[in-house]
């Protein structure tokens, strides 16, 4: 796959998925309706602690890749 292919490639993919993702939290957004849901603080301090240690850890990825034969000297 040459380089032009696999950037196209990748803004293709990067693009539909960061919608996905966009869309989930838009969705996910609905649970505030207190009218409809009852949560506590703590409930909602669980949820955002999760999302930010998964973008953390996604984010990390792209400047740290995984080692794919492990520890070299």
């Amino acid at each position: 796959m040459k380089k032009g292919e696999k950037e196209q490639r990748f803004k293709r993919l990067a693009s539909s998925r960061t919608n996905d993702i966009l869309n989930k939290l838009r969705v996910l957004s609905n649970c505030s309706n207190r009218s409809a849901y009852d949560y506590s603080e703590e409930d909602i301090n669980k949820i955002f602690s999760a999302i930010e240690r998964a973008v953390k850890e996604s984010r990390s990825k792209f400047y740290f890749p995984k080692q794919k034969d492990g520890f070299k000297l």
